[in-house]
């Protein structure tokens, strides 16, 4: 750092998130601040965490205010690396956002902490300060901290672990549990580990208070609460799964057809030609994890780092498994292979973090996680690879940022040289238009190993029959499979028992208070529950509306569906169920589905979780229980993402030998998705979907945006403000040539206890978006609204 430097830019990593101007301090050098370093600021009477961003060449403004002086460092050498503050810029840009609170989703937790504690070695001993305590130090006591700082003699001790935080306590089993319904105390801590999974102690006794704490210690010494370490040393151990087969060999991950090696041939020159972005379109169980397992042993035989990823924990799991079942030992070493996901630990993840942002050796690591992986600070990467690039979870719409990852991914490969490589048995509408355009290059693969793609046929549903979901054909082939010793699986993308519960007296449903939505009913815990804010309440108990207990559950989800199969299946046939209710504990998913494949059960009952990646050779039926979900939501994507699932959902049958069988339940079989559906023919309904969007213009034949508008449910002045903002936002829309259409109520109008409006933008650039957004938010500052922009949005409601 130059010397005439007098002060630095630093963006907080908490609120209020914004960039702000700080001297350096006396008793420090200048040399020990850099660009991408963590430091301590002061901020009002308390502190903050932040990363210098920049240097200043004076401290104080022309208006002569003196600016304070940061506190400390909390690095030796700068954590980020400006390519990496440069990614944290160009998100912050497009989101219209502030850099401090980019970075502040983009790091750890523990890497945020403002509160660390500072070790100094001297000739009598170690003395261990924090922060705060720098305040109170006379000048020459700084200067003499400063001096071990610079001379190696001091260090940031990282905060031990807490025996509140040491173990993650979970259920030993699903519910119901042995428990009388009056140990209130007793069923909340249970009901509290199942809802989040598995909590360490400290967050248990922060919701729900010190008494709990007792509670938990009991239940986990009667065996009803099982306690594990919070954070194992590594994070990568252990293969959850075989490796999927991709070319039907002995040796899947490795051996090629010719087609596909012809396809590897293609994407290998592409490694070596800088920056490129590649299509791979193959049916399902066609072998693309095999072409991305030979793209990545060249990259990685070249030196470079490879980054796989995936849209859920469970297909990140699959990936990693075949990488190391595929790749040669040693490529990389083990050490060097990563796995990165949001159910890890918090010290897991920023011992991932810390360890990549450390290494500038430039040797080849081997990356596989979920979307957040693409936010670690690798570098050197030659491939990037997001598997199944059409799911809906590789946009980020929650949180601090909306972020879509295969923008940041293309972002990276074009910073990096490198290739970005997209798979896909159902391509995004948008992906493939690119390809058919020819601004990305479309490799295909048509064929499939095995038996060769399932047939597929409607199940048309008959109106009034509430006994079962299950149609009559569909519950004899059922049977069929069961009495041939094969498997089957049924996708019923609506978790719980009942999605409705009715009471029969004053004709009300149960509805959620503070979304307004039908409460759902869940048998084994006993509950009613909204899917959208977690809000739950025991059930049976008295109607809000009447009082009474008169209710009829209406609907079926997967947990009745798992229920009503033991009366329809012969007896003694086992059956599982993989939603999100029963994969909350830790290792159930893997469970569920390892005995899955070792035909401990002969049917497998699940949401959309089951529908993509996994491969079971004995499944030779697919039923896809109620098809019409999701095809009439207010979403322009509607009709598409239920041609990819119910697609994707076929594909688990007949990936064996034997030939498998599709059935798709309806009650519109005159939908014209259906007969794309059962020929399975994607492009046929490309082409058709295109048209539509064409004359409706939608994406890709536009640019979409949403401006999300809420305030507090009862708000008048929020109400009164939404409207006056409308009519501002509507002249600035003309004057910046974008279309807009609302405010208008959401399709879930009240969530969470907020009124949420929107807005929909469409227009030919994002610029345009972002300007009209920060008009919006700067004519409601200080009001009653939040405003939030999500540019290419995926989820509509």
């Amino acid at each position: 750092m130059p010397a005439a430097t007098a002060a630095v830019r630093t963006a907080l990593l908490s609120p209020p998130f914004t960039e702000l101007s700080y001297s350096l301090p006396d008793y420090l050098p200048p040399e020990a601040f850099f660009v991408g370093q963590r430091v301590v600021v002061p901020l009002g009477k308390g502190r903050r965490a932040g990363v210098i961003s920049a240097f200043e060449r004076q401290a104080a403004d022309a208006e002569g205010f003196t600016l304070k002086p940061l506190i400390w460092p909390l690095d030796r050498e700068p954590l980020l690396s400006p390519a990496y503050l440069e990614l944290a810029r160009t998100l912050a840009g497009r989101h219209a956002d502030e850099l401090g609170r980019i970075l502040g989703s983009m790091l750890p937790a523990g890497l945020r902490s403002p509160a660390p504690r500072l070790r100094f070695f001297t000739a009598d001993g170690t003395t261990d300060l924090v922060p705060a305590d720098l305040a109170r130090l006379p000048d020459h006591r700084l200067r003499e901290l400063g001096d071990l700082w610079m001379s190696g003699r001091a260090e940031i001790r990282r905060p031990g672990v807490s025996p509140l935080d040491a173990l993650l306590y979970s259920p030993a089993s699903d519910p119901p549990w042995p428990v009388r319904p009056a140990a209130k105390a007793r069923l909340a801590v249970l009901e509290f580990l199942l809802e989040k999974g598995s909590a360490t102690r400290r967050t248990l006794l922060n919701a729900l208070g010190k008494k709990a704490g007792a509670t938990l210690t009991a239940l986990t010494r009667e065996g009803l609460v099982r306690a594990g370490p919070a954070d194992p040393e590594d994070a990568n151990a252990g293969p959850l799964s075989d490796c999927p087969p991709a070319a039907g060999d002995d040796n899947p991950c490795v051996v090629l057809t010719t087609r596909q090696r012809e396809i590897a041939d293609e994407l290998l020159r592409a490694t070596r030609q800088g920056a490129q972005i590649r299509l791979l379109f193959g049916v399902t169980g066609s072998g693309k994890t095999a072409l991305y397992l030979e793209a990545a042993r060249a990259v990685l035989a070249s030196g470079r780092s490879v980054l796989l990823l995936a849209p859920e924990v469970a297909l990140a799991l699959k990936l990693r498994d075949a990488a190391e079942a595929g790749l040669p030992p040693g490529l990389p070493p083990h050490d060097r292979r990563h796995l990165f996901h949001g159910y890890q630990g918090a010290a897991s993840r920023e011992r991932t973090f810390r360890l990549l942002a450390g290494d500038k050796s430039g040797r080849p690591r081997l990356l596989t996680g979920t979307r957040s992986a693409l936010l670690l600070p690798l570098e050197n990467i030659g491939l990037i690879v997001m598997d199944e690039e059409h799911d809906a979870s590789f946009k980020q719409d929650e949180g601090f940022i909306n972020y879509q990852a295969k923008e940041v991914a293309w972002y990276r490969a074009n910073r990096e040289g490198s290739l970005l490589l997209l798979g896909s048995a159902t391509p995004d509408l948008k992906s493939f238009y690119a390809a058919r355009q020819g601004r990305i290059p479309l490799h295909t693969l048509t064929e499939r190993f095995g038996a060769g793609l399932p047939e597929a046929r409607l199940v048309p549903l008959s109106p009034g029959k509430d006994n079962s979901l299950l149609a009559p054909d569909s519950i004899a082939a059922l049977n069929e499979v069961v009495r041939r010793g094969e498997q089957a699986v049924i996708l019923l993308n609506r978790r719980g028992y009942a999605p409705v519960v009715y009471c029969r007296d004053c004709g009300k449903t149960r509805r959620c208070p503070q979304c307004d939505i039908s409460l759902a009913y869940h048998k084994g815990r006993e509950k009613l529950v909204c899917h959208y804010c977690g809000r739950s309440t025991v059930f049976p108990s008295p109607c809000p509306s009447c009082g009474n207990l008169n209710f009829l559950p209406l609907g079926e989800g997967t947990e009745k569906l798992e229920e009503n199969l033991e009366t329809l299946l012969p007896p003694g046939t086992a059956v599982l169920r993989l939603d999100r209710d029963s994969t909350r504990r830790p290792g159930r998913m893997e469970a569920i589905l390892s005995a899955f494949a070792r035909k401990e059960a002969a049917v497998l009952v699940g949401t959309q979780m089951l529908s993509k990646g996994h491969h079971f050779p004995d499944v030779t039926l697919a039923v896809i229980a109620d098809a019409d979900l999701g095809l009439n939501l207010p979403d322009y994507r509607a009709a598409e993402r239920t041609f990819q699932l119910i697609l994707q959902a076929s594909g688990r049958s007949g990936r064996g030998g034997k030939s498998g069988q599709v059935l798709i339940q309806t009650r519109d079989p005159g939908h014209y998705c259906w007969d794309y559906v059962l020929r399975a023919d994607y492009e046929g309904f490309f082409e058709r979907e295109l048209e539509v969007r064409r004359r409706r213009l939608y994406p890709p034949f536009t640019r979409l945006a949403l401006i999300r508008i809420s305030h507090e449910a009862g708000s008048t002045e929020g109400a009164e403000a939404a409207a006056a903002l409308g009519r501002s936002m509507r002249q600035k829309a003309k004057e910046l040539g974008v279309i807009m259409l609302g405010p208008v109520s959401a399709p879930l109008p009240l969530l969470k206890g907020r009124v949420r409006r929107h807005c929909l933008l469409k227009g030919d650039d994002w610029q345009s978006f972002r300007l009209l957004y920060k008009f919006a938010a700067e004519t409601a500052k200080g009001g009653a609204l939040t405003l939030r922009l999500d540019l290419d949005p995926v989820n509509m409601l």
